[in-house]
């Protein structure tokens, strides 16, 4: 690159920091005002998301299950019994496409009608692990003094708590059948260890120009956190965010195909257990192992779309590389 190039990045990302911490241009009309907002916070995340081969593939993938969860179950009929022929292979009939299983439901429309309870769990780890970690990390580290002891204090006694033999107690106890509320407890270990890093991220983040420049401005401890220190983690909390999700949703069908856990509704790790207990799949793996390889496909394509997706937002929350997909940013002779 040079110079030149390199001077208008630098001038567009300079422009681009001040549009964003100032929230206006003088004597713009609200017309103005709404395209730039609009073109900075996301039109330019999404050309920059979109320029990404890796966040292509990855958002289209989990847009297309959020739909399969959300208008597909509206769309295609709840699987019924002796709707087909019993252990029709996948891939052979345009009307059964993955096959059918030992009561001649379709299992399309089960994998369909299982989606829903999938990305509940998989929603309620990612509320409840980031969301802890964030809430306890970055104020720790931001705080320091007693606040951060006391956090952390606690962080590292759940943090030593095996995790994986707590869950299955509550489990066991509480027997939940509610998909978020499993979500929500297979993700109980998985924020100590993210508060921990991002409090470490936020030590090294508090120390920057800016951050002291808005605190000698007195500017509010809620502000600075959300405005100058949260932005600059995002890359990383999106990646533990897809890593959290991809834990949830692997515990969880693994604990519903060995029966931890009861079968409240249809999901990937029932029709697993399903197959495996009641269909043989695993000692007929040609005439019934569709019915438990249909929903490991579907596993495996989604958890790789979240690690795609969390790769690619690397780019996304770059303030520079944004600035230079901003259109209000470039094509303003002003700045």
């Amino acid at each position: 690159m040079s110079d030149g190039d390199s001077s208008s990045t630098d001038a567009g990302a300079q422009a681009f920091f001040e549009q964003t911490a100032d929230g206006d241009v003088p004597d713009a009309s609200w017309k103005d005002r709404g395209y730039r907002y609009f073109d900075l916070y996301l039109a330019a995340p999404f050309r920059v998301a979109w320029s990404d081969w890796r966040a292509r593939i990855g958002t289209t993938i989990i847009v297309f299950f959020v739909l399969l969860g959300t208008v597909g179950v509206r769309v295609v009929d709840p699987p019924v019994m002796n709707e087909g022929e019993l252990y029709v292979p996948w891939f052979q009939t345009t009307e059964f496409i993955f096959g059918t299983e030992r009561f001649g439901q379709s299992i399309g429309k089960m994998l369909v009608h299982s989606t829903p309870a999938i990305l509940k769990m998989a929603s309620a780890g990612i509320l409840f692990a980031v969301g802890l970690a964030i809430a306890i990390g970055v104020v720790a580290g931001y705080k320091g003094g007693t606040v951060d002891y006391l956090l952390m204090t606690i962080t590292d006694i759940v943090m030593i708590i095996p995790g994986l033999p707590l869950i299955v107690v509550l489990v066991a106890i509480w027997q939940p059948r509610d998909p978020f509320i499993v979500g929500a407890i297979l993700a109980i270990d998985s924020w100590p260890s993210l508060a921990r890093m991002l409090r470490s991220q936020v030590l090294t983040v508090r120390e920057e120009n800016y951050v002291e420049a808005a605190r000698a401005m007195g500017v509010s401890t809620r502000s600075i956190v959300q405005k100058d220190i949260t932005p600059q983690l995002m890359p990383y909390i999106m990646i533990n965010a897809a890593n959290a999700a991809k834990s949830v949703i692997f515990a969880a069908v693994g604990l519903y195909f060995l029966g931890f856990l009861p079968e409240a509704g249809l999901n990937w790790g029932v029709m697993m257990n399903q197959a495996y207990n009641q269909g043989g799949a695993l000692a007929n793996p040609m005439s019934r192992g569709h019915w438990l390889f249909a929903p490991m496909l579907l596993l495996v394509v989604f958890t790789m779309g979240l690690i795609l997706f969390s790769q690619g937002m690397d780019r996304v929350f770059n303030t520079k590389i944004q600035a230079k997909h901003a259109k209000t940013v470039e094509d303003d002779d002003s700045l």
